[in-house]
């Protein structure tokens, strides 16, 4: 088994970044989600399951930890690192709440625009990142803006299994993994518990549920109307309620990855 793809998602629920290899850090891929849209007037989290249009928006992260903002039919917006104690906005991620810095009026008015929707771009430093859920995970694991958990996994043959019983090829895009694994069997990573590529551990921590994000084209912004690939899902990975496809990763450790890398089942 190898690692045939990673991926970086630098703003929450914005579009995805491919890449040849990545550094690994105290929350998962260096760059990956640290930075969400929040509702202007409450600081509630924005994603595409309220606004699938979002998946045409795209931030590339830079190695000053700033983003480049670029939309269809926008002009590209540069947006720099906010001081990490200045202008700090509460915000709520599903149950937790945290204060965190705020990009400046610009970028708002950008985002406000394109989306159509009073918002506010936020950034989660390494010290304020959130606790993961201690029932999977050890005190001190920490995330940022994800919704759970540092990294996702999928295998491929899991993807492709799907794909034919929903009857066309879907992308890998819509399930928002960092981590794509070649060469095991479909689903073969619901048994993993603990994986090695390259030189670097994960624990796994869960199972990762579904929702209506999975029914976006991640190249049109819009939603399935047979809202595929969920109601395939539902006929057998649904669960205590809840609809599976891959899995919910913590890295043990800090280092680089790249495509190619083997990847060894430890238990």
């Amino acid at each position: 088994m190898y690692l045939s793809a990673l991926y970086r998602y630098p703003l929450k629920s914005g579009r995805g970044e491919s890449l040849a290899s990545a550094r690994l850090d105290a929350l998962g891929l260096q760059g990956d989600r640290r930075w969400m849209l929040v509702e202007a007037a409450t600081g509630r989290f924005l994603t595409q399951r309220l606004l699938p249009q979002m998946s045409q928006l795209s931030a590339l992260w830079n190695a000053a930890g700033g983003l480049t903002l670029s939309a269809p039919g926008r002009t590209s917006l540069e947006v720099a690192l906010p001081d990490p104690d200045a202008e700090l906005r509460g915000v709520s991620v599903w149950r937790d709440t945290l204060r965190v810095p705020d990009a400046g009026d610009a970028a708002a008015a950008w985002l406000s625009d394109f989306l159509g929707r009073a918002c506010r771009l936020v950034q989660v430093p390494d010290s304020r990142a959130r606790q993961v859920d201690t029932g999977y995970a050890q005190p001190g694991d920490k995330v940022g803006f994800a919704d759970g958990f540092p990294l996702l996994l999928i295998g491929q043959a899991s993807l492709d299994d799907l794909s034919a019983r929903v009857g066309r090829s879907l992308e890998i895009l819509r399930f928002r993994p960092n981590l794509v694994v070649q060469g095991s069997a479909p689903y073969a990573e619901d048994e993993w518990q603990r994986i090695r590529i390259g030189t670097l551990e994960f624990d796994v921590a869960k199972g990762c549920s579904r929702c209506v994000l999975t029914t976006v084209d991640p190249q049109s912004g819009e939603r399935s109307t047979d809202r595929e690939p969920l109601t395939t899902l539902e006929t057998y990975r649904e669960r205590d309620g809840e609809v599976y496809f891959g899995q919910n990763l913590i890295n043990r450790g800090t280092g680089s990855l790249a495509l190619g890398m083997e990847v060894e089942v430890l238990a």
